[in-house]
């Protein structure tokens, strides 16, 4: 970890990291691309807290997060629900069997 004081610091990274300070994520960018972010102390605090198997879990619920909320913007769009089956697949999950209804078992 490094640190550097903001009083050396340009004036640009000054006011970044007092929107940092403030709950803003502020990225660094060079040609476009983002290349580091300066976060809330309070966030980093944690991050570096975790454990490498940790954060990849955090980051993969991030990522399941994100899909969750870009599938549900599609569903309020008007777009077709998704099937049991779809979304079992999305997630992994292997349908071992059909899911039997009261009609089913009204059969039995």
């Amino acid at each position: 970890m490094s640190e550097v004081p903001l009083d050396e610091a340009p004036r640009e990274v000054s006011d970044a990291a007092h929107d940092a300070a403030r709950g803003h994520v502020v990225y660094l960018t060079e040609n476009g691309e983002r290349l580091a972010a300066i976060v809330p102390a309070e966030m980093a605090a944690e991050l570096e807290s975790l454990s490498p198997e940790a954060f990849r879990e955090l980051l993969e619920d991030f990522a399941d997060a994100q899909a969750a909320r870009e599938a549900l913007a599609e569903i309020e769009s008007g777009a077709r629900p998704l099937t049991a089956a779809e979304v079992w697949a999305e997630l992994g999950i292997e349908a071992e069997a059909e899911i039997e209804g009261p009609e089913a078992e009204a059969e039995a």
